[in-house]
Order: C-alpha cells, then structure tokens, then sequence
C-alpha cells in the first residue's frame, strides 16, 4: 500500500525513547495514536486503515463497525467512542455526526476525522472536556456515509457525480449530448470557452480571465458560449445538451420523512430508504434510541442550517425553536459561521421544499439536528454580505474580482485557472479554465482545509456535554416487618436538556418516560407496585426562563423521579435495580434486603 498520509509515530515499547522531534501519543505496548494529514483527502482504503489504526491504538475508547454494505459492496464504517470502562455505548446517551453523504463533498469527512482525533487525543491527554464526554456519553461517527461517491470524485479520472454511484432513474448511457468529464487527464474538471457570436459571455473590460454576462441588448462585440468539460457522442455541429449524471440518486433526498417521488425531488429514489446507504443509517439511528442530537457536515456555504426544513418558524413548536437558537447561537460564536433557517434562508429556489436527514432526525424522531455547510469561497475573497442561495443567481463583478484576486494571492491562482488552448477530440481547438470547483470551490485549497475543520469540536463538546444523562440518586431498602421490605429507587437528569430533549419527540411520542424495573431473584415476591414501571419525562437543568420572568418555574424537581415496592424475601437477598430513559442512558444498582 502506497503511504497512508498521516504521522504514525514509531511504536515505543515500555523503557524506549522516541526519536527526537517525535510525536509520542503512544502508551507502553499500544500503538501509537494516528494523526491524519488533514490537508489531504483519503481513498477509501487508506481512510479504513486509518479508521483500524484509531481502534488499534484506543480499543479503550474506539470502536470500529460496519453498518451496511454501500451499492458497491463497501462497508460503511462507523466509531462508536467512548470510555468503555465506565459502561456500553447503548447504555450512555449519544450524538450522531456523519459527512459525505454527498459524493464530492469531502471536507465533511475531514470534519469528522478531526474530531474524531480530537475525542481520543484529548481524552488521553486528559483533557477535562473530552473526559467529561466520553466518560459519560457516546459519539457515533460515521466518516464518510457514501463511499463509492467519494472514490469516483477522488478517482485518477475523476467523475463530481452527486452521491450514489447506482443509476438512476435509468441505466441506459447517453446515446448523444456532452458527458461532463475529465477530458484532457489533469484530474481536474474545468470549463470549456468556445468563440460564437452568439455566446452569453464576453471577457470582461479589464480582465481578460474573467468571462461576464452580455448585457441586454449588447451586440457587436466578441462573445463566447461556455460550457462544462466533458465529451460529446452524435454531435451534429450545431447543438450541445450537457447530459446528466447517469448516477442520478440524491442519498440525502432518500430519508423517509416527507419523502416525494423524483418528479418532485430530483434523486429521491425509488422509495423511501430504497438506498442501501441511507437504510444503514436509518437502521442503526432506528436501533439506538440513545441518540438524542446530530450533526451532518456537508459542503460549501460557511453556514450552519437548523431546522425546519418544511415549516416556517412560526409553525415550530416554540421551546423546540427557543432552544435549538439557543444552541446555534453558541454554533455561530464558536465556529464563527452564521446559523440560519433551512426554510427562511436556504431553499434552492423560492417555491420549492427540498427534504432530508435534518427532516427525519428532528421533524420525524424529534432529536435535534443541525446540518454544516463547511466552507466559503466567497468570505476568504472577503464578500461577507451575501445571501447563500441568492448570491449563485445574481451577483456583482466586483464580487468575481474579489475572487479572481483570492485565487492569485492565495491559491497561487490555482483555483480559478488562467484559459489555455486544447485540441478537443469533437470540437477541434477550444480552450480550458475557469474555477476548479472540485478543490478550491466545493471544498477548501489543501492549506485552509484543517483551519475549517478546527472550527467545529467546540460546539459539537457542547452539544454532547448537554445530553440528558440519566444517574442514580438513590436506591434504599427499610424493613417493614420480619421479610417484608421497602424499595425506594431514585434517579435524576443530570444533563441541561431533558430527557426527552425535545418538545416535537414528546408529541410524537418518539420516547418513553423513565422506565424502571425491578428484578425478582428467586424466592422474592412482589407484594405492591409493579416488576416495571414508566415514570413521567425528566427535565434538565436548562432555565425555562429567567429568573426575571413574571412566572417562576413550577416544576423544581422536574429532573428527578423516585418509585418504590413492597417485596416479601429472605433477608440478605441482593435485587437489581434498572432505570431506563430512552436519550438519556440506562442505571442500574443492587440494593440488598437488609
């Protein structure tokens, strides 16, 4: 295998020193934990060997699955990562973060992998917060949701289909029209500038590189068409019609809430979790209910989107809607990206309702939900004041200026590359250039992307910290009489959200309240109560409202609940105690008849 591109420093054994300058993340006898190249996307076998070396160095901490076979038969890796020592994952409430969902969107998955790195180191090194973390919650990380998407992008002549690589909604190739491609092997897919007089385009004044739009009614000037990269079949002379993608599946269009046929949203598939990707995401998310909050990062736009996706935020139910901006306004101070609307401020177009993950982790099970468009072209040439989807419609040159110049300065003008001439095989001498959009638009040049990643592990500490977190605060025993006993069980909440964390997951009865059960060893009886009982929902610690309100809150022990049974058995006979609340973990104790 070709070298993997992340540091693995020697494995030190008990007594060695490491070479001088060496990171030692190592303990005696382990292997030392990887540090990933973070300015370098990974092919899938080096991504896994990557993944196996995290669970190889902290088997402690790290566990590595796979959830499901992709179209092409890969495993879908997921890290389930925390402290195994002081119980299960499926016992601790958790939070759910995946990326690349979408084929050339690979930052996400480097977003992942730094936080990843971030957990293990930190907790190593003991660092209080990912402690803190892992010693009382889990993080289900899925990297790369959707790797056969991601190794045709990375590929030697690469392909920037949308997700899947399955087609869809038919199988057939295109029998004419232009196939977008790399035509002419640099592993970059540019534009093509063709001369015609009736062309949309003209250089503009000043700058010869960039191509501006005619103006209305303008003629007698030189004008080009400009079209994407690519090779044509049939062509007649006269007219090209850029094909779509024959892998034509939007994986994130694919999830079951509000799920529409493709005529409605284009790649939705044939039904819904029809995708073996997203029925692996959807089984595992499913068969854990302990997942209380989700992260899913995509590419670009520098934005944080929060829910909802369908609704408008008058429609929200209200403490849903106050404690999701309360949770994005530590988003945008920490990562410095805004937090916005998916309905207000992030639809493609006006009259249309795009749906996905966001809509059936928070709309459909009531967990809370943020989606991470990492990365902005337009902030690094410094435009800050834009709309994200307006600004793809109608834009001022000056705005292209500003980007050009990034380019140059920044980019060692890699990212919008100066035209140069190329015989095409169908079109005779053309020339090629434009913006890289692989590299340098839809995700960040290799030096800025471990900046954008480092934005993140901040926030997403705070969301896991404020899980619900279910703990025992009591479990007694008082005799009654010469075998007859009393059981008092108690637990609390001890996380700021409550255990149900959200209102729409309580209407939607998408979680039970505390469930505790009492487990009769043989000779013991119940007398009163029953062997499992649900309690009501458990608050946190999270204010309803100041302390300046006019009314105060009510319900000051809302965090806690206690139940009790009446049981005849022998003296010193030991019982086990559970309590369960679905996204807030799982306690048990023993109390002993005495």
């Amino acid at each position: 295998m070709s070298d993997p591109g992340w540091t693995m420093p020697a494995r030190v054994a008990s007594g060695q020193n490491a070479e001088p300058g060496q990171t030692q993340l190592a303990k005696p006898h382990m292997p030392a934990i990887p540090v990933p190249r973070f300015d370098q996307f990974y092919r899938y076998a080096e991504l896994t060997r990557l993944l196996q070396d995290y669970a190889a160095a902290a088997p402690q901490l790290v566990s590595l699955r796979s959830i499901g076979k992709s179209f092409e038969g890969r495993d879908i890796w997921l890290l389930a990562i925390t402290n195994r020592a002081t119980g299960v994952d499926t016992d601790k409430p958790a939070f759910w973060v995946d990326g690349n969902i979408h084929a050339a969107e690979l930052t996400a998955c480097t977003a992942c992998l730094y936080w990843l790195h971030h957990l293990v180191a930190g907790h190593e090194a003991g660092d209080s917060h990912a402690v803190q973390l892992l010693d009382t919650r889990v993080v289900y990380i899925v990297p790369r949701l959707n790797p056969d998407g991601a190794e045709l992008a990375l590929a030697d002549k690469p392909r920037h289909i949308r997700s899947s690589t399955r087609p869809y909604p038919f199988d057939e190739e295109p029998v004419d029209g232009l196939t977008i491609e790399d035509v002419d092997g640099d592993g970059r897919m540019l534009s093509m500038r063709i001369p015609d007089p009736h062309g949309p385009y003209k250089k503009h004044p000043s700058e010869s590189r960039l191509m501006v739009a005619r103006e209305p009614g303008e003629f007698g000037g030189q004008y080009y068409r400009i079209i994407p990269e690519g090779t044509l079949k049939n062509f007649d002379g006269f007219k090209i019609t850029a094909n779509p993608d024959i892998e034509g599946l939007d994986l994130n269009r694919n999830f079951p809430s509000h799920w529409r046929q493709n005529f409605e949203q284009v790649g939705a598939g044939p039904f819904p979790t029809s995708e073996p990707e997203v029925r692996a995401m959807v089984a595992f998310i499913t068969e854990h209910p302990n997942i209380g909050a989700a992260v899913s990062f995509h590419t670009h736009s520098g934005v944080i989107l929060r829910p909802m996706g369908t609704q408008s935020d008058d429609d929200m139910t209200p403490e849903d809607l106050w404690m999701i901006k309360r949770l994005s306004d530590h988003g945008a101070r920490l990562t410095g990206y805004p937090v916005v609307s998916i309905w207000h401020d992030f639809k493609y177009h006006p009259k249309q309702v795009v749906t996905g993950t966001q809509d059936w982790v928070y709309e459909h099970l009531g967990a809370l939900f943020w989606t991470v468009e990492i990365w902005s072209p337009n902030k690094e040439a410094g435009i800050n004041d834009y709309k994200w989807i307006e600004w793809y419609r109608d834009h001022p040159i000056e705005d292209d200026l500003k980007l050009l110049k990034w380019s140059d300065e920044q980019c060692e003008g890699k990212a919008y590359v100066d035209w140069y001439s190329y015989r095409h095989p169908q079109l005779g001498m053309v020339e090629f250039g434009g913006w890289d959009r692989m590299n340098f638009w839809r995700n960040p040049p290799p030096h800025l992307r471990e900046r954008e990643a480092a934005r993140f592990p901040a926030w997403l500490m705070q969301i896991g910290l404020s899980l619900p977190r279910l703990e025992v605060l009591r479990a007694e025993v008082r005799a009654l009489g010469a075998d007859t006993w009393r059981i008092r069980f108690a637990v609390a909440n001890s996380g700021y959200l409550p255990a149900y964390v959200t209102q729409r997951a309580k209407e939607r009865k998408a979680v039970r309240g505390t469930i505790f059960s009492l487990h009769l060893p043989a000779g013991v009886s119940l007398v009163t109560g029953k062997e499992r009982v649900e309690a009501g929902h458990l608050e946190g610690h999270a204010p309803k409202s100041s302390l300046q309100a006019f009314l105060s809150n009510r319900e000051v022990t809302g965090d806690r609940a206690v139940v009790e049974w009446v049981v005849r058995g022998a003296r010193g006979t030991a019982i086990a105690l559970t309590a369960v609340a679905d996204r807030a973990g799982t306690v048990r104790t023993e109390v002993t008849l005495d």
